[in-house]
């Protein structure tokens, strides 16, 4: 038996009125998912911990099967072991976003107009986050280049301090929302200055696209201790993402990590790509698991756009999922295929909730006979509920 999980990031949402009241699952055209619905468990689980953030590092961790109320340290640690940085026990590891600011006011009155500069590539990325490097890192305070907009700062003996994710406060000024430590303020203030006018940056606003003008720290936590995945459950597990957080997550939990050209966690991302190193690590490379992770829908929900978020979840159905199905059956190999969102990412509010999101889990070996659809109302007019999240991976592995 194989075990498969296609996770789509911040799929889940709320009904939007121009799209009849539905939500972009149950609007979105999804032939796929509406035929394995048909032969499915589908239901609810709640990922989040009560009185925990609802992000991609709680969310992944619990559908993992980790218990972020026991495992988790804060994100950025998490990226920082995918990042392949030597954390000590004494170092804070912060994320650190290139961000897009409005430009005429004063720092503390410009508004955060976009968290990823506009899914900027690595490359423009890596120049930028270099210029911040040689006027700001000490021996205290080092820079490390990640994946498109996602970056890491560690500080050494530094401390976990509350800080906001920049996704949360998109379209707000920014003052009462900037680091109340003085250094990281400081920093933050100082990275708008290095580049406001850089090269890469001027060239940007000519081809109409974002400036990554301004740093922004958020995500602080310490070294992080994971159970090996393989230990815990007798499977020998593959990830495949673009987002350094779910590649640490795997690097912390033992897992490989497969890296597929052109995934870029944007919109335009290798889909097939992605399916294909799955169906490959499965079938011939001796795995036993193998965890998609797709960030698409969650970058679209935070973008507000309602088209955009439909349109890659038409992508996973069809250029992920469909794939994976269609390999695996030609293969002969029984397989349980789980579908499901980290967290919902709705459009109304363009950051993440904390409500319990749909789940598909299909067993090759054993199809069911049912009428329902896989989306957020007919999940939960299911009946079946799973109140804490990290007990799904055990259910998926039973089932």
């Amino acid at each position: 038996m194989k075990y498969i999980v296609v996770l789509g990031d911040g799929m889940a949402d709320e009904p939007i009125e121009e799209l009849g009241g539905r939500t972009p699952i149950a609007f979105a055209g999804t032939g796929e998912l509406d035929r394995l619905s048909k032969l499915s468990e589908v239901g609810m689980v709640h990922t989040i911990p009560d009185g925990m953030s609802p992000g991609s590092d709680t969310a992944n961790l619990s559908v993992m099967g980790y218990d972020p109320k026991k495992y988790y340290t804060g994100r950025s640690p998490l990226e920082a072991l995918s990042i392949g940085i030597p954390m000590k026990d004494t170092d804070v590891a912060l994320r650190c976003n290139l961000v897009t600011l409005s430009e005429e006011e004063p720092y503390e009155e410009k508004t955060i107009i976009d968290h990823s500069s506009g899914e900027i590539s690595t490359e423009d990325a890596a120049i930028l986050l270099n210029a911040v490097r040689k006027e700001l890192e000490s021996d205290v305070y080092r820079f490390y280049t990640g994946t498109s907009y996602r970056h890491c700062l560690i500080w050494q003996e530094g401390s976990v301090l509350k800080l906001t994710a920049p996704h949360d406060v998109l379209g707000q000024v920014i003052g009462q929302y900037l680091p109340q430590d003085g250094m990281l303020r400081m920093m933050q203030k100082k990275s708008y200055d290095i580049l406001k006018d850089h090269p890469v940056n001027v060239k940007r606003k000519e081809q109409g696209l974002n400036p990554a003008n301004s740093c922004w720290f958020w995500g602080a936590g310490t070294k992080p201790s994971l159970t090996s995945f393989e230990e815990k459950y007798h499977k020998k597990g593959v990830m495949i993402s673009a987002v350094d957080l779910l590649k640490g997550i795997a690097a912390g939990a033992g897992m490989d990590n497969i890296i597929v050209e052109g995934a870029n966690g944007g919109l335009d991302t290798n889909y097939e790509g992605k399916a294909e190193a799955a169906v490959k690590a499965l079938l011939e490379d001796g795995y036993d698991f193998a965890y998609i992770h797709v960030e698409a829908p969650d970058e679209m929900g935070h973008q507000g756009s309602v088209q955009r978020k439909i349109k890659a979840i038409e992508y996973i159905d069809a250029r992920v999922i469909k794939y994976v199905v269609e390999r695996m059956d030609a293969s002969g190999e029984e397989y349980r295929l789980l579908v499901l969102p980290d967290h919902p990412t709705p459009i109304r509010v363009r950051t993440h909730t904390a409500a319990p999101v749909p789940y598909l889990l299909y067993d090759s070996s054993r199809p069911l006979d049912n009428t329902w659809n896989y989306n957020e109302e007919e999940a939960a007019a299911s009946g079946n509920y799973i109140a804490e999240g990290h007990t799904l991976m055990e259910h998926l592995f039973s089932a």
